[in-house]
């Protein structure tokens, strides 16, 4: 009895873990996508809001780095030059493009519009992944394509909310996002690299997605926010320090989402996230029509849910043939002590932690959801 005890109350503190993870990722991913939105209204500055996140994703990763060399006693890793030029550039300029473009397109459409562009991502993750041999060919991938392309049509359709250039700004989003999170992936399977950790990835992206989207932001918004009264030509203290402000949460918010990402993933495997994920869209797009007035039709939802079937089935496909067949993407060993969390767990909780992860999945796999 005492046994049987035992694993019913480690199997109720592992659910209840898993769903406060989920509950987690949700703040700072839903909360993120409507406080961009709500700071786009008055400030139409987008490409310069993404700098000043990835500064601050910068300085709060630099900051964990030292914080994880003090807790352990090991150097982290810092990449030469070499390296650092030719293997992650690619992917950081990726990233940063499909970040900018995102931020832009809520000057122009609604969240449940943008939620459901952002979707069609899956697509180019998949080509990329055949692309770069991520992934095996697959029939059943024929159908997910089907599934999600014809659910993307079927939602913007008579769409009375749509809006041509937030349209193709978001679907060029997913495009990148499809090269950057491939790209992602093995730039953190390059066991060479030792950036198996995300915040060391973090740490190495930023500097380069910076200098990547400023051109960019130079073009189009330097001229007008430097001559903006909201920030370089402000008469009072009060409005600098309240657009100050208003950015800083949102880096943080956008650092807290790639770290409880990572988190989700660590503590229980990228299908839960994927699974997650999934969820996620549901809910910012019922928030989406609660809370900011975005209008769909029953075409709308007809689209989304036959959208959300092709996702959902791309994830059991997946899993299905990952411990069947064996895995379709190569993956990391959960093990490594590089993905291990030495700041959120105490020295006499590893042995538990330990045997606690061996039960769970056995290899971790990059999401690419």
């Amino acid at each position: 009895m005492a046994v049987i005890g035992s694993g019913a109350d480690s199997f109720l503190c592992r659910g209840l873990r898993t769903v406060g993870l989920v509950l987690l990722y949700y703040v700072f991913s839903i909360g993120i996508t409507f406080y961009n939105k709500w700071l786009m209204k008055d400030f139409h500055y987008p490409l310069f809001m993404t700098l000043v996140h990835l500064a601050i994703n910068f300085c709060l990763s630099a900051l964990t780095r030292r914080a994880m060399q003090g807790w352990t006693g090991k150097p982290r890793i810092i990449l030469s030059w070499t390296d650092y030029l030719r293997k992650v550039a690619p992917t950081a300029l990726a990233t940063a493009l499909d970040i900018g473009l995102s931020n832009w397109s809520f000057l122009f459409i609604t969240i449940s519009l943008y939620t459901m562009t952002k979707s069609s991502a899956v697509l180019f993750i998949l080509f990329f992944s055949l692309v770069f041999k991520l992934e095996e060919p697959n029939p059943f991938l024929i159908l997910v394509v089907l599934l999600i392309s014809s659910g993307l049509f079927m939602f913007t359709f008579e769409s009375t909310q749509f809006n041509l250039e937030g349209f193709t700004m978001v679907l060029l989003a997913s495009f990148l996002g499809g090269i950057r999170w491939t790209l992602t992936q093995v730039l953190m399977q390059k066991a060479e690299l030792g950036l198996q950790n995300p915040i060391d990835t973090m740490y190495h992206l930023q500097p380069l997605m910076f200098l990547g989207l400023f051109p960019l932001f130079l073009y189009n918004e330097g001229l007008s926010l430097s001559t903006s009264e909201k920030l370089f030509r402000v008469t009072e203290l009060s409005p600098l320090l309240y657009s100050v402000f208003t950015l800083s949460i949102g880096g943080s918010l956008a650092f807290g989402l790639g770290f409880s990402e990572f988190l989700l993933v660590s503590r229980t495997s990228s299908l839960t996230l994927s699974i997650s994920g999934i969820f996620k869209e549901v809910c910012t797009l019922l928030l989406a029509a609660a809370l900011m007035g975005d209008k769909m039709g029953m075409l709308n939802w007809l689209g989304f849910a036959i959208c959300l079937c092709g996702i959902s089935l791309h994830v059991g496909l997946k899993t299905y043939y990952s411990k069947n067949k064996g895995p379709s993407l190569r993956k990391l060993n959960s093990k490594s002590p590089e993905l291990e969390l030495p700041l959120l767990r105490k020295e006499d909780e590893r042995d538990d932690w330990a045997a606690e992860y061996n039960d769970e999945d056995e290899e971790l796999e990059i999401s690419l959801h």
